[in-house]
């Protein structure tokens, strides 16, 4: 077998092979491991966003071969230069190949490490793996930041961190990530610097306030809000940080905890088309989709719809889950029953059995729901488009919160209905 380009890897197993599913990578990603012609998978026909301007890595699969024996024959690329990139990326993936044939899933975050290590090996600096030249700042490492910011690190990027704790930021460190005390310090070190914090105060806080990342920025940098806030407070961080010369782009994400470890998050962009474009790829790493939405606010109104959305779904499904048990129903079947019709939902899914259960792991935090409720009524007041189910789910949000259910999953909503 050969190569079909200078950065290909083949693998020969001296037991067998297997087809694997390519993990969902953009297809410029995809022909480095490419093997023969591409062949689509059944995920491939799955629609792509209609709008804004990005790739879904849901576009396009193909087929790539792992070997089944932990002793291939590797088939060495042309250049000899590459030839350590390949035995490494071929050793990684030959130690790792069981696993990986388990979950597709695992598999694609496994090729990203491989994508990373080979470009390592390789030589190539700045972004590693990813088609990114420049340092990477990562302001607020909770439950969405710090996952976002270890799946770029580990994609081989120089990540630098600030938290408000300094203690959350150890486990990033320890994968070798950097440090500053500031966000204004961190936006000085870096070309680009990304934001995630837990409501419209704090991100303005951080971005604008004393020692706030626009202390630290000056022309030819960017500031990449990924915070859920109003579209006033982004236009409002988008005035002050353009101020100084930088670029801004706010980029809410659609997604929790476990997308966000995943590189699974959505990115609902708008603002400065520019930097959407130069931060690509790392948009790419840390989610499977991005949409470009035009002028600051656009972003931020799609998000607090989206998330209104989520939070009146999540309390009619509570509702019924309490009925059909009240009736005799097994709500466990009212979960399985849900999952195969109409209106099929990963969140019912995913958080019914739990629900059942009483039982609220973390993945998005109640407060943080009702916080986009009242987000939500408060832009419809804006534009006096009435929201009646909203308004009730709202109230239901709050009643969890003066429960002391604030910090536990927004599926915990349902305790106030008992």
């Amino acid at each position: 077998m050969t190569t079909p380009d200078g950065n290909g890897i083949i693998m020969a197993a001296q037991r067998g092979k297997a087809d694997l599913p390519c993990p969902a990578l953009p297809c410029s990603v995809c022909r480095r491991a490419q093997i023969g012609p591409p062949r689509a998978s059944p995920e491939a026909t799955r629609p792509t966003p209609k709008s804004g301007k990005g790739p879904s890595k849901r576009q396009a699969h193909v087929t790539w071969l792992i070997p089944l024996s932990l002793s291939p024959r590797i088939h060495p690329p042309s250049s000899k230069q590459q030839q350590p990139s390949a035995m490494a990326a071929a050793a990684f993936l030959s130690a790792r190949a069981a696993p990986a044939l388990l979950s597709p899933l695992r598999s694609r975050r496994l090729y990203r490490r491989l994508v990373a290590s080979s470009s390592s090996a390789g030589g190539q600096g700045g972004g590693g793996g990813v088609e990114f030249q420049g340092k990477v700042g990562f302001l607020g490492l909770g439950i969405m930041g710090a996952p976002m910011a270890s799946n770029l690190i580990s994609a081989g990027c120089d990540v630098t961190v600030w938290n408000r704790t300094k203690s959350k930021c150890d486990p990033l460190l320890s994968l070798g990530a950097k440090y500053e005390p500031s966000p204004a310090q961190v936006a000085s070190s870096c070309d680009v610097t990304f934001a995630m914090l837990a409501d419209p105060q704090s991100a303005a806080e951080v971005a604008c306030g004393s020692s706030g990342a626009a202390e630290g920025l000056a022309p030819g940098k960017g500031y990449v809000d990924v915070s859920t806030v109003d579209g006033a407070t982004s236009k409002l961080i988008a005035e002050r940080i353009t101020s100084t010369g930088a670029s801004f782009l706010e980029a809410p994400v659609s997604g929790s905890k476990k997308p966000a470890e995943d590189g699974l998050l959505i990115f609902l962009t708008a603002g400065d088309e520019s930097l959407y474009k130069r931060v690509a790829p790392l948009l790419d790493v840390m989610g499977k989709s991005r949409f470009y939405l035009g002028d600051v606010g656009n972003g931020a109104a799609m998000k607090i719809v989206v998330n209104m959305v989520m939070g009146s779904m999540m309390v009619s499904f509570s509702e019924g889950l309490l009925l059909s048990e009240k009736v005799g129903l097994d709500p466990n079947t009212l979960v399985e029953v849900i999952s195969q019709g109409a209106i099929s939902a990963p969140m019912f899914s995913l958080k019914g059995p739990s629900m059942v259960k009483a039982a609220y792991p973390t993945a998005f935090p109640l407060k943080h729901q009702q916080k986009d409720m009242r987000l939500a009524l408060a832009l419809a007041e804006s534009v006096s488009q009435s929201i009646p189910t909203v308004a009730a789910a709202n109230e239901l949000y709050k009643a969890a919160k003066s429960l002391g259910l604030s910090d536990h999953d927004f599926s915990a909503v349902i305790e106030a209905l008992k």
